[in-house]
């Protein structure tokens, strides 16, 4: 359970009101980071929400706020809302598969378990098939442990509605997500045995390592070079990656990373961040395999990003 720091009402005497403002907002950012990107999947769609979260926060009067956290979360739920509404359509004429924007995390991320889970490229996918008053409904309950008078006011709907929506949203997140979570350790090991099989192209290690009902994703947006259809099954997917699969165009590097709170690799051409690969691991072998290639995704993955519960 999150903790909950009870922020003053009012701003001291004498104090001036955009330093004021300021402050209680660059105290939550990562919060509100972290809301927006589990509800949209886009780190830059989040960070365009917190511009537009700013922007609506400088102009509210501070006396009528009882509670800082609770009024900037609401904010910035209606407004990751409203851009997912938008994304949704935008997606329908995507190239290809869509997979999340990933993010170079800190350590901290995948310290918090729950937290880690919640922003995985796994999770993430199971959330892109919830509605989006019900994604917005788990996210703030499962992962942030609002109430649901909270909620409700984020979202606009009665407690009862609410209790409903985080009922059917559990139980369609439920029946989709990953089969047990890995530990770092094990997705660490899983992957240095998947990076050695690629790079030596040895069907047979490929064939080791992987899941036998393996899903391979690759998001390319119409841009670069990718997949336009998911790869299923131990043989496709083994056959694809030893054939040179992951580098066609150029001598690739692999170096590790962590990625939305897990291991993941970075992939390199010429020193410069071609993609990056994400993997779900379940019995110790890859059972899903993410690689973004769309340049538009790839901004967040050169430096560390902020982010807590």
């Amino acid at each position: 359970m999150s903790e909950r720091t009870v922020d003053t009402a009012e701003p001291l005497a004498g104090a001036d009101p955009m330093e004021s403002a300021t402050e209680a907002f660059v105290a939550h950012r990562s919060l509100l980071f972290t809301v927006a990107y589990e509800m949209l999947g886009s780190a830059t769609d989040a960070e365009d929400v917190l511009q537009e979260t700013w922007l609506r926060w400088v102009g509210v009067d501070r006396a009528t706020v009882r509670e800082e956290r609770a009024y900037l979360v609401r904010i910035v739920t209606r407004q990751a809302l409203d851009r997912l509404r938008a994304l949704r359509r935008r997606k329908e004429s995507y190239v290809g598969p869509w997979l999340p924007e990933p993010l170079l995390t800190a350590p901290d991320v995948a310290e918090d378990a729950e937290l880690a889970d919640s922003v995985s490229m796994a999770m993430l996918l199971v959330l892109e098939t919830l509605q989006p008053t019900e994604r917005a409904v788990f996210v703030l309950r499962e992962v942030f442990d609002l109430d649901y008078d909270e909620i409700a006011e984020a979202v606009g709907k009665s407690p009862a509605a609410v209790r409903q929506l985080a009922y059917r949203a559990r139980s369609h997140v439920a029946a989709r997500r990953p089969r047990g979570t890995a530990t770092p350790a094990e997705t660490r090991a899983a992957l240095q045995a998947f990076q050695r099989a690629v790079e030596t192209g040895e069907l047979q290690s490929l064939l080791d390592i992987l899941a036998p009902d393996v899903v391979a994703l690759n998001d390319g947006g119409g841009v670069k070079h990718a997949l336009l259809r998911p790869i299923v099954g131990v043989g496709d997917v083994a056959r694809l990656l030893a054939a040179g699969w992951w580098r066609r165009d150029a001598e690739r590097v692999l170096e590790p990373a962590e990625l939305n709170g897990a291991p993941g690799l970075l992939v390199r051409v010429d020193g410069e961040i071609d993609g990056v690969v994400a993997v779900q691991v379940e019995n110790g072998r890859v059972a899903g395999l993410y690689h973004v290639r769309n340049p538009e995704k790839l901004s967040h993955v050169d430096r560390e990003t902020s982010m807590t519960r």
